[in-house]
């Protein structure tokens, strides 16, 4: 039976992700259930792609990802179904699918449209996890909705390259649960613009002109343990989605604080690299 995950936004503290995992083994008694996340920031489309987007390949074919971030049905909000990369999605057509899978076409997209469902205020519930457990016991999406074209489509946070090639001008995009800093400017597009030439790394009043492959690549194991950078220093790494992240190697969000706060960043601020 294929693997059925949850991505919501609806934290732990209340009801809502055991009521979904309930339902769906009331349906299904052996369903294999995931928790990719239930803690993505409230409404926060880019945030919930970012996470499904460098995760969803690690499941097998098939697997059926309900996303539960804006999912309230309007006019403007319909409830959709999709096959893309020979994977299932149920979301809100709020942009999500669309910076999930921005470099591959969905195979096919359809309008939920199930018997006698239930106008709540529980759609995950009431109605993605219908449409999950059928998809798990083999059913087509042709069964459970009609062909949708209009499908929302929303764009990531590009960097940009000004001053004549010699700058890229980037953003945050997401912060973790350590409080690093994961930004928009990707492994590919940084070497492509860097050309071979040294660079300088800008966040807040902070400059790096290293970028690591792995946190403890700060470490010099060549020098005495007192003249080392190690825990509580700055670094920039390439991290296992390919993009550039700002970190504090060994941070503890309790004690030392994480790059996001020592630097004063949050979503959607700027991040500069100038290349000499």
């Amino acid at each position: 039976m294929a693997i059925i995950t949850l991505t919501t936004d609806f934290g732990l503290k209340d009801h809502f992700v055991g009521a979904i995992k309930g339902t769906i083994y009331r349906d299904l008694e052996d369903a294999r259930i995931v928790d990719i996340s239930h803690s993505i920031s409230p409404f926060n489309i880019q945030e919930c792609a970012y996470i499904l987007k460098n995760s969803y390949k690690a499941f097998p074919e098939g697997t059926i990802h309900i996303v539960g971030v804006d999912s309230e049905p309007t006019i403007e909000n319909q409830h959709i179904a999709v096959l893309v990369d020979h994977h299932y999605f149920i979301s809100a057509n709020n942009g999500v699918i669309s910076l999930i899978t921005s470099m591959i076409n969905p195979e096919k997209v359809v309008e939920i449209n199930i018997p006698n469902p239930i106008h709540g205020s529980f759609p995950v519930m009431d109605v993605f996890v219908q449409v999950a457990c059928h998809l798990a016991r083999g059913g087509t999406l042709e069964v459970v909705g009609k062909p949708f074209r209009e499908l929302k489509e929303l764009k990531e946070f590009a960097p940009r390259i000004t001053n004549n090639g010699n700058t890229i001008v980037g953003s945050v995009i997401y912060i973790d649960n350590y409080g690093n800093v994961i930004t928009n400017i990707q492994k590919a597009f940084f070497e492509s613009s860097r050309k071979g030439r040294a660079f300088e790394l800008n966040a807040r009043n902070k400059k790096l002109n290293q970028i690591h492959n792995k946190y403890s690549d700060i470490i010099n194991f060549d020098l005495e343990k007192t003249q080392r950078k190690g825990p509580g220093d700055l670094l920039a790494l390439f991290n296992s989605a390919g993009y550039i992240e700002l970190a504090i190697y060994k941070s503890d969000l309790n004690t030392v604080g994480g790059a996001a706060t020592l630097l004063g960043l949050d979503y959607r601020d700027t991040i500069i690299i100038n290349f000499e």
